[in-house]
């Protein structure tokens, strides 16, 4: 079975155990790892694989070939994308400084871009200039080395910021669990809906599970993927980015990606979604 998903610490650590072949009656996995810019594209494709991590912002462009998991995927509270500047930008931390400015982002149908569109339709009168899609890697240097104003980082960045001397202009997370009280819905994984849903699901889950159990076995196999080698840094993005949701998205969670896409597609971000098309 081909699966793609991102080298980052959540993902390997969800995985792990499918990957390694200790779920029983799983499939033997033919695993290709990509930024999330890659593994949308991939989704959007006629041969893309047959499990996918995506964006959440991008689910509405795949619902017709792919179904949304109820597990695997990143969902939470305290873990939203940031927009970074650099110090020598100037101290203020007035949102309206990036009016015309060059803004680099992970992926145009990253569910941080998506939330940083929405949060800037409030905060930054005119709108943003040239947006700039970089690996996500590659957006703190681009930022400190003053190739663009600003920059839209997830994961394991929210950690590490700092050494790049770079400064918070605005947690995306914090605004949107203020204006909704809801968790941020980022990575979705998805499965073509031609296959075995629930198959897939039970296995998902009994990876996340075993993840859970034996935290320790996977830790070779998330160093060896991931863009930050301190073993600190990713167990703050594992304890951050797998949680509850990871297992089971549950009502909560639904009505956060219900909310998120409806706002969306209210502003023109994304196609309309049908709802129902949400639930296996």
């Amino acid at each position: 079975m081909k699966i793609a998903f991102s080298p980052c610490p959540n993902d390997t650590f969800v995985f792990h155990a499918w990957v390694h072949g200790l779920i029983p009656g799983a499939p033997q996995l033919d695993v290709t790892y990509a930024d999330i810019d890659i593994t949308n594209t991939l989704a959007a494709g006629s041969d893309g694989p047959d499990v996918v991590k995506i964006s959440y912002a991008a689910l509405p462009w795949v619902l017709s070939e792919y179904a949304l998991l109820p597990c695997g995927g990143a969902l939470g509270k305290g873990c939203g994308p940031l927009v970074l500047t650099s110090d020598k930008t100037g101290s203020t931390n007035d949102p309206a400084r990036l009016r015309n400015k060059r803004v680099a982002v992970p992926s145009e149908r990253s569910t941080a871009y998506l939330l940083f569109r929405l949060w800037a339709t409030q905060h930054v009168p005119g709108g943003v200039g040239e947006i700039v899609v970089l690996p996500f890697h590659e957006i703190m240097p681009a930022v400190r080395d003053g190739l663009v104003d600003a920059g839209l980082v997830i994961h394991e960045a929210r950690f590490t910021y700092p050494s790049f001397g770079l400064t918070l202009l605005a947690d995306l997370g914090n605004w949107w669990e203020k204006d909704t009280n809801l968790p941020i819905p980022l990575g979705a994984i998805i499965a073509r809906r031609s296959l075995d849903l629930s198959a897939i699901t039970s296995w998902i889950q009994a990876s996340v599970k075993y993840a859970w159990a034996h935290p320790d076995e996977s830790k070779e196999y998330i160093l060896q993927h991931s863009q930050e080698l301190s073993t600190e840094v990713t167990k703050a993005h594992i304890k951050l980015y797998v949680n509850e949701f990871t297992e089971n998205i549950g009502e909560t969670g639904y009505k956060a990606v219900s909310t998120l896409l409806n706002r969306a597609s209210q502003e023109g971000i994304v196609p309309k979604v049908n709802l129902e098309a949400l639930y296996l």
